[in-house]
């Protein structure tokens, strides 16, 4: 699936280290601005506990994981939405992203250059980042309101049209009023309360925090006394805001399991900064997993919340939605609460699905098809 996260922040906020970690890539991550002239793209892994119980079940030979793609973007800078820096080019790439990962740093080091004269303000960060979206968006909508009274009179003569045709005009300039105001709580509000289909607007999109902190803050959680990481979770939440530290972040993911699982006690941490990443963005994005199982592999695949299995089943090949005719359906908590297949049978746990059943998250799905 083309469903994507993207990395986006100021220069030199640790965008490009998060993104080396996260995806094990190797992006260039130099201490100037623009590093990342163009977006790179790289998916990784979700975590997912049920695929090795899977394995044993089915002494599988081996596992494919679900995966979501990141793209690091390049620092955007005051004036974007006018094309300072490479505005143009960055507020285009966040337009083909699915959800935005605001990367604001939350620690002071005077080794790393900014292209700000300011102290470390991680929310004034995020706000120079929103109001170049917002920019962006006023500008989208006041070319789109220029072609409504053309549009409305090509459709004099089509009362849904023009109904429809008004009704966006009316949410646009709600989201206008919204905009000015730099309300972006009422315009995801206005966006996900409506009906109305309008043009894609970049401050509508989802959106986490990734507070960037300092090794030091990450140790044994010190991150809670940070003054940035509490304005930022004041603002936004804790389901928001997520505490890390990139570089070491980075650094864990290059070691060996053995030493990043001493390095990770060595610092107190209970859980990855990185799964939780993954983990936030794969919810975020509305997605959940289906399985198709087997001795040859354990194949989790990523769909969209309320998919049919039908469109489901095109994600493992085109001939099972084209020719499809029925499946049958189990979920891995009914396979894990008894332990096999002939259970589930003799417990009437396995359903036989039409094609307008809406797949579940840890559905284990088997086609019948004929093409």
């Amino acid at each position: 699936m083309s469903i994507s996260a993207g990395l986006v922040g100021l220069p030199n906020v640790g965008k490009s280290t998060l993104f080396n970690a996260l995806t094990k890539s190797s992006v260039p991550a130099e201490n100037y601005p623009f590093c990342t002239i163009d977006p790179h793209v790289a998916c990784t892994v979700v975590p997912d506990s049920r695929l090795e119980k899977l394995r044993e079940i089915y002494n599988s030979e081996k596992i494919i994981p679900s995966t979501v793609q990141f793209v690091d973007i390049a620092g955007l800078v005051k004036g974007a939405a006018s094309g300072e820096g490479l505005g143009n080019q960055f507020l285009g790439n966040i337009r083909e992203v699915n959800l935005i990962i605001h990367v604001l740093r939350c620690f002071d080091d005077a080794n790393i250059l900014s292209t700000r004269t300011e102290s470390v303000d991680p929310l004034s960060d995020f706000d120079v980042i929103s109001t170049e979206l917002i920019l962006k968006d006023i500008e989208s909508i006041s070319k789109r309101k220029e072609k409504f009274a053309h549009l409305l009179k090509a459709s004099k003569n089509d009362v849904k049209k023009t109904k429809e045709l008004n009704l966006e005009a009316e949410l646009l300039d709600n989201i206008s009023k919204a905009l000015d105001n730099f309300d972006l709580n009422a315009v995801h509000q206005l966006i996900n309360s409506s009906d109305v289909e309008t043009i894609p607007l970049l401050c509508a999109k989802k959106f986490l925090v990734v507070a960037n902190l300092s090794e030091n803050d990450i140790q044994d959680n010190a991150y809670e006394n940070n003054i940035h990481y509490q304005n930022l979770v004041k603002r936004f939440g804790k389901d928001i805001v997520i505490p890390i530290s990139a570089k070491l972040e980075y650094d864990l993911s290059v070691l060996n399991e053995d030493d990043r699982k001493e390095m990770e006690a060595l610092f107190g941490m209970q859980k990855s900064g990185l799964d939780e990443i993954i983990s936030r963005t794969y919810q975020n994005l509305g997605l959940i997993t289906f399985f198709t199982c087997g001795p040859r592999e354990i194949h989790a695949w990523p769909i969209t919340s309320g998919m049919t299995v039908r469109k489901a089943s095109g994600e493992i090949h085109s001939d099972l939605e084209r020719g499809f005719i029925f499946a049958d359906v189990f979920n891995v908590q009914d396979l894990f609460a008894l332990g096999s297949i002939p259970k589930l049978k003799d417990m009437g746990k396995i359903r036989t699905e039409g094609q307008d059943y809406q797949v579940k998250d840890g559905d284990i799905i088997l086609v019948k098809f004929n093409v």
